[in-house]
């Protein structure tokens, strides 16, 4: 994590691209289904993800006006 904190937020894209992509990594299965449901009806999507041993969790909202990626260490 010190690379992110250290400004290489460039490790994050391939995380971001699988968000993007309706790939919600590591999440309860049940989650997984609302998330497709969310995409089509306006409501927040969360993913999680596994990095760097560690896991790292996306957030959208649900007007879609940010996109928030959450480190063990904020959450």
């Amino acid at each position: 994590m010190d690379e992110l904190c250290g400004g290489n937020h460039a490790l994050l894209l391939p995380l971001l691209k699988r968000h993007d992509n309706c790939d919600w990594g590591n999440c309860y299965p049940e989650d997984a289904i609302q998330n497709n449901w969310a995409t089509h009806n306006e409501l927040r999507i969360m993913s999680v993800y596994a990095f760097l041993g560690e896991a790292v969790w996306i957030i959208t909202e649900s007007d879609r006006s940010a996109t928030t990626i959450l480190l063990p260490i904020e959450y």
